[in-house]
């Protein structure tokens, strides 16, 4: 099967064995610097996992990274930046947060 947000989807594939009953993924890379379309650079992310509980910020972002690290550009990957919202079931009500700016990059 032919995908136009291949990346996207491998990151959501990754993220599948956190067992999220809630996972948005978007694509924010057209409001930064030299988008193009279909550009997968950016992305905000909102999870919301069992596998939060107990843990600290620090730690549930180490686990999403640990899942998304083969497709970030450090290691050859295309995701440049991965804002992280991660959340358990009791903190989960529907947030949506803004992404930080990137590096001053962000179109305007």
């Amino acid at each position: 099967m032919i995908t136009t947000t291949p990346t996207a989807d491998a990151l959501r594939n990754q993220l599948q064995n956190l067992q999220p009953q809630h996972l948005e993924l978007v694509n924010e890379s057209m409001n930064h610097a030299g988008y193009f379309d279909g550009k997968e650079s950016h992305f905000k992310l909102i999870i919301v996992s069992e596998t939060f509980e107990g843990k600290r910020l620090v730690a549930r972002h180490q686990l999403v990274y640990d899942r998304a690290n083969s497709l970030l550009t450090s290691q050859g990957g295309q995701i440049h930046a991965l804002a992280i919202h991660a959340y358990t079931p009791a903190e989960w009500q529907g947030q949506n947060p803004d992404s930080p700016l990137c590096a001053g990059q962000n179109k305007g």
